[in-house]
């Protein structure tokens, strides 16, 4: 696996911190259009994952920034804590 270099900011990001900040901002994220849940992970850069614990914002498609409106737009970071919009497509349960 091939590490991207991270910043020092992104080095010194705890998981509890990303936590924290992930609660807190838990309700405003979901309501979101596309999406569809939120963790604590690591940055993928170009297909490749690093070592950089982010705030993970899981969205059914990724969407250029001008195909959104200012108020629908993920922001890269939250609370000092650096956020990764990532693809998932949807989720469902299955009994």
């Amino acid at each position: 696996m091939t590490s991207v270099p991270q910043t020092s900011d992104e080095q010194s990001v705890t998981m509890e911190q990303v936590r924290t900040a992930m609660q807190a901002h838990r309700e405003q994220l979901l309501s979101l259009p596309n999406v569809v849940g939120l963790g604590v992970g690591l940055r993928q850069t170009a297909g490749e994952w690093t070592d950089s614990v982010v705030l993970v914002v899981m969205v059914t498609q990724k969407l250029p920034l001008e195909a959104l409106a200012a108020e629908q737009r993920i922001p890269a970071e939250i609370d000092g804590i650096p956020v990764d919009v990532q693809e998932t497509g949807s989720f469902s349960s299955s009994g």
